[in-house]
């Protein structure tokens, strides 16, 4: 099978293309046929390495050579004990890597049956992002001032969705290249990061941070009284300062400050899932690149440029499952 590789930290021209065995699934383990993977900015922190939480697998090589962990295909084979699914079913879920295949393995307990109102490429975007956006705004109540930072994205492009269902007044902060993209998804004000400093705007109930890396006192002075601050990335010491110090100053002022531990598997990304099967959320899909252009993938998704989520298309499509461009 083809797989894109990569044995060092690096940018996208350390990945290549390489022919390597299709993999058996061990003992509760599922053995799927890759139709589409999205891109996650793990993806990207993995490949080069940084933040430093980024090399958890591996200090000074990657222990997994192949990048990928949001899937969605069909299953090959099942190994010993899976009992829920089988051969030919059409499953989605939050893989420990090796989505950028065409194929690759899952322990059972990482997938769900996919929604038959979705594709392949759709449902590829839920298993991270889903979760990130639902256990991010589920304190929102109608009323409430929200502030999303990173919301071009797809974690923040759903959690605007969410936000404004919830009855939130909602602004988007990213660059200015995803202004529009926020006020389509329904954010009511939109920033550029890039000419202004959000913290100084007026206060916020909650502020959902995808790239922390302002002060303690920034993000202090950005909320309410009785407002919560919860980041889900951003650098290593700025995230150590917001569980230490940050918590220390969100008592001592009214506040809330913490980050955010999102619950992942199935049982928290299917109910975001049946939101976006019935219509209640969109999925933005950008792009799609072929597998042959992960490392471009990455890099759009890295550097910034992504309008919601960008997808690789791995090998052939099924029928009944279109595109989305």
């Amino acid at each position: 099978m083809r797989a894109v590789v990569y044995d060092r930290y690096g940018p996208p021209e350390v990945l290549r293309v390489e022919e390597v065995p299709v993999p058996s699934p061990g003992e509760g383990q599922v053995l799927m046929e890759v139709f589409a993977t999205s891109v996650n900015l793990s993806d990207w922190e993995c490949l080069r390495g940084t933040p430093f939480y980024a090399r958890l697998g591996g200090l000074t090589k990657p222990r997994r050579r192949t990048l990928g962990s949001d899937v969605a295909g069909r299953v090959e084979a099942v190994g010993s004990g899976v009992a829920r699914f089988r051969p030919g079913d059409e499953v989605y879920g939050d893989i420990p890597m090796g989505g950028f295949a065409e194929y690759a393995l899952a322990p059972e307990s990482a997938l769900a049956h996919k929604p038959e109102s979705l594709t392949f490429a759709q449902a590829s975007t839920i298993p991270q992002p889903g979760p990130i956006a639902l256990q991010g705004t589920a304190t929102v109540r109608p009323g409430q001032r929200v502030l999303i930072n990173g919301a071009g994205g797809g974690s923040g492009s759903f959690a605007i969705q969410l936000a404004k269902r919830a009855g939130a007044h909602v602004t988007g902060v990213d660059n200015a290249g995803k202004l529009d993209q926020m006020r389509s998804m329904g954010a009511d004000e939109v920033v550029d990061y890039r000419t202004q400093d959000f913290t100084r705007l007026e206060p916020f109930d909650l502020v959902l941070d995808m790239i922390a890396h302002r002060s303690v006192f920034a993000y202090r002075r950005a909320l309410a009284p009785g407002g919560r601050y919860r980041c889900v990335g951003g650098s290593v010491p700025t995230l150590l300062r917001v569980l230490t110090f940050g918590v220390i100053v969100g008592r001592l002022t009214g506040r809330r400050l913490g980050v955010l531990a999102v619950r992942p598997g199935p049982a928290h990304f299917q109910p975001f899932a049946d939101l976006c099967a019935s219509g209640q959320v969109r999925i933005p899909i950008d792009r799609t690149f072929p597998l042959d252009e992960v490392p471009r993938a990455l890099a759009y998704v890295g550097e910034g440029q992504a309008l919601g989520k960008v997808v690789v298309e791995v090998g052939r499509q099924p029928s009944g499952a279109p595109s989305e461009k």
